[in-house]
């Protein structure tokens, strides 16, 4: 770095000021106090003048460039070549990197309670320990069994058979010929269905004939048509559902003799996705048991850092746990009998309920109870309460409005192994810890950082950790709230809804493909050249595919596409209705991809209207509008990344021109050390942001502050390098670095290390 600041100083210094051989040179101090302190404050705090404080992520080579060439405001000519570099290092070790920021304030592991998620995650799964569930198996699809008589009666009809998915025509055809007749027949498809997301679902039955659909609740349907009236042929019903699981799924279908013909398809439409299909991926044979699905309303939890912090505590949100608690309470009461295995009429039944309610508060505060909170929580419920019923209740609810389930840390400066095992559920699940790690808890297995490591592991693969681990994608994405990919009606008439739907489940797609993986390669995320398209979006970027075509990989544009950052769904957000945007598309890589800190603009300015301006390409008006001094000291980054993907127009299809000149994809970076780094289009744009140490630190930084959701330098200013380097050394495997994360957090107190 020494030899890079030597070499621009060299460049930069046309007029060095030669100091007097007998005069020694201020110290970078000096200079800060005589010349910038008046300004900044003596420890860059911020004066009325300049009220922001100079703390930041500039390197010293990038602030001794900026020093060199604008300070002082007035008088930039005062502090150039050696003078600058040493205020630098003055200013970068005192008190404006990171680091220095972590001595002056040292962070701390904080008091925080449950977010949304983890608290929703957390309900659903302490009452399922109480179930006994398996898992879904490697089978995709559901198993249908298939009758003669126009109602399914026992089990095992006539045939039975694993179905992909459930859309059949069979017009007035047998299902079955030989089997069953084409007049009357009926089906029963098992199994369960995978929510990637949370949020509601709405599941939609298309059919001419009778039919019920049980979805999370094998009593009540969601949709109850087994009797077929009018002329309805699509039967929809909503339903609120937990990212990361299986539900159980049940659909009947009922064609009676009075009917010519007979068809079903079961389709849906998740979160932010247009309705479509259930594929055979979301689909398995397996039966499983019921979850519980808390579903009122919470407040929005803070997002201003960049991920989610349980830190306000709000009247709302204290509101919002007093209305869950009491619905857990509700359910927990309804389905007593199978939770706690206690019956009416039992002789046991009060002593069973109390150990039930013992076990819930245990589960729910992630460590056993000692005897003055057994007798708070469980016997004092039961000893006042007007029966056993509402004993339970009240053990409930005294047991979810309680901090030690509602906080996660209750006393961060002396931990033991349920803290340890907490913060793992926590950090890779959103939810409490499960048997196996209670039970190493227990007998103190929980001290080492490689018990912790191997638990850990364990936990990475459940579809849980996946699910988080998909969500932290699309937030590092900038894509985890769906963007609006409204586009000119008359330049992309074929790009509507269900195309942006379309899209966002082609990029779902590609990030699965990452995390199921066994290597879970970092940096296939910039680098594949293959992506997921179906045949309505074959049809607008110029691929042949059959119309009705399934998604499918296939390489797009001869190669031309680089992994996420030129997936169609980011190009599409990341631009105007009408045209590109360098400007977005360079934030985005700025912040996201190298970690930048971009301040605000002092002011908004509306981009220059194309149709003013129809003689000039996107990167013309925006390298006119940005031309200003004020304006490059953030886009002289900005604008060269997102020049790189100036083939990508407004919906992300590859162009070679615009408006009837070549496009110009060249752009450029300027490492933190000072190196120039220049590069065409996005292939090359992806190899170096791939090969970066910048973005292999960036995305380290934001995976450890989306699972532990506390700030990284409160575990050390030597944490983030030991993980990044691990997260090279072990060839860039995402969830390794999930389990490298937990193992260097799950053990620490709340004083950081040094």
């Amino acid at each position: 770095m020494a030899l890079a600041v030597a070499a621009m100083l060299l460049n930069l210094c046309t007029v060095a000021t030669a100091a007097d051989e007998k005069t020694p040179a201020r110290s970078g101090e000096q200079i800060f106090l005589d010349d910038c302190a008046s300004c900044h404050g003596d420890r860059g705090e911020g004066t009325e003048q300049y009220k922001l404080a100079l703390a930041g992520d500039r390197s010293v080579f990038e602030l001794t460039k900026f020093i060199h060439e604008t300070m002082p405001k007035d008088s930039a000519e005062d502090c150039v070549g050696e003078d600058a570099e040493r205020v630098a290092k003055y200013m970068n070790d005192a008190f404006y990197s990171k680091d220095a920021q972590a001595r002056l304030n040292p962070p701390r592991i904080e008091l925080s309670r449950l977010t949304v998620r983890q608290y929703r995650n957390a309900v659903a799964d302490l009452v399922a320990s109480f179930r006994s569930s398996g898992a879904a198996s490697n089978e995709r699809g559901l198993r249908g069994e298939y009758y003669k008589s126009s109602r399914p009666r026992g089990r095992g009809g006539e045939f039975d058979r694993l179905d992909a998915a459930i859309e059949f025509d069979f017009a007035d055809k047998s299902p079955q010929p030989g089997k069953i007749e084409p007049k009357e027949f009926s089906a029963r498809w098992r199994g369960s269905v995978f929510a990637a997301d949370t949020g509601e679902y709405e599941f939609i039955v298309k059919t001419e004939n009778g039919v019920r659909l049980w979805v999370n609740d094998d009593r009540q349907p969601l949709i109850d048509a087994g009797v077929k009236s009018g002329d309805d042929r699509e039967f929809r019903a909503p339903i609120w559902l937990l990212g990361g699981r299986w539900y159980p799924l049940r659909l009947e279908f009922l064609k009676s003799s009075k009917e010519p013909t007979a068809l079903i398809a079961l389709w849906w439409k998740p979160p932010h996705l247009a309705e479509h299909l259930i594929g055979e991926r979301n689909l398995s044979p397996a039966r499983l048991s019921e979850a519980f699905v808390c579903a009122t309303p919470f407040p929005p939890d803070d997002k201003s850092v960049g991920y989610e912090r349980g830190t306000l505590v709000s009247k709302a949100w204290d509101g919002a746990t007093t209305e869950a608690a009491i619905e857990t309470a509700g359910y927990v009461t309804t389905n007593l009998r199978e939770l706690a295995g206690a019956s009416e009429g039992d002789a046991d039944r009060e002593k069973r309920l109390r150990e039930f309610c013992g076990r819930f508060a245990e589960r729910a505060f992630r460590r056993p109870l000692d005897d003055e909170q057994r007798k708070l929580y469980v016997d004092r419920q039961f000893d006042e309460a007007p029966s056993v019923d509402a004993a339970v209740k009240r053990a409930v609810l005294l047991a979810l409005k309680s901090p030690r389930f509602l906080y996660r840390e209750i006393d961060a400066k002396h931990i033991d192994d349920y803290d340890v095992a907490a913060r793992l559920a926590i950090g890779l699940w959103d939810s409490l810890p499960d048997e196996k790690l209670l039970k190493a808890a227990a007998a103190g297995q929980l001290k080492s950082r490689e018990q912790v490591a191997n638990h850990a592991q364990r936990m990475s693969a459940d579809p849980r950790a996946k699910a988080k681990l998909r969500a932290f994608l699309l937030l590092w994405l900038r894509v985890d709230q769906p963007p609006d990919l409204t586009k000119d009606k008359e330049r992309f008439a074929e790009f509507g809804p269900e195309a942006a739907s379309d899209l966002r489940r082609s990029l779902e797609l590609s990030l699965d493909d990452v995390i199921d993986s066994d290597a879970a390669d970092f940096r296939r995320l910039l680098s594949d050249e293959e992506l997921y398209l179906n045949g309505r979006l074959a049809k607008i970027y110029g691929v042949e595919l059959a119309e009705d075509a399934p998604f499918q990989k296939v390489k797009l544009d001869d190669g031309r596409r680089a992994g996420v950052l030129s997936h169609p769904y980011l190009m599409a957000g990341f631009a105007y209705t009408s045209s590109s945007s360098p400007i977005h598309r360079g934030v985005f890589i700025s912040r996201s991809l190298l970690g930048r800190a971009l301040r605000t603009p002092p002011e908004a300015v509306a981009p220059l209207a194309p149709d003013l301006h129809p003689d000039l390409t996107t990167r013309q008006r925006i390298a006119t509008q940005t031309n200003p001094q004020a304006c490059q000291m953030c886009h002289a980054m900005i604008n060269p990344l997102g020049f790189a993907l100036e083939n990508f127009d407004a919906v992300g299809r590859y162009r070679k021109e615009e408006n009837g000149k070549a496009i110009d994809a060249t752009g450029g970076y300027t490492t933190r050390d000072g190196e120039e780094r220049k590069f065409v289009g996005p292939r090359e744009l992806a190899d170096f942001l791939a090969s970066s140490d910048e973005t292999h630190a960036a995305f380290v930084e934001q995976l450890f502050h989306y699972l532990v959701q506390q700030p990284i330098r409160a575990y050390g200013n030597q944490t983030l390098p030991e993980l990044n380097k691990a997260f090279v050394e072990g060839n860039f495997n995402i969830r390794a670095a999930m389990v490298a994360t937990m193992a260097a957090s799950a053990l620490q107190s709340q004083e950081a290390k040094p």
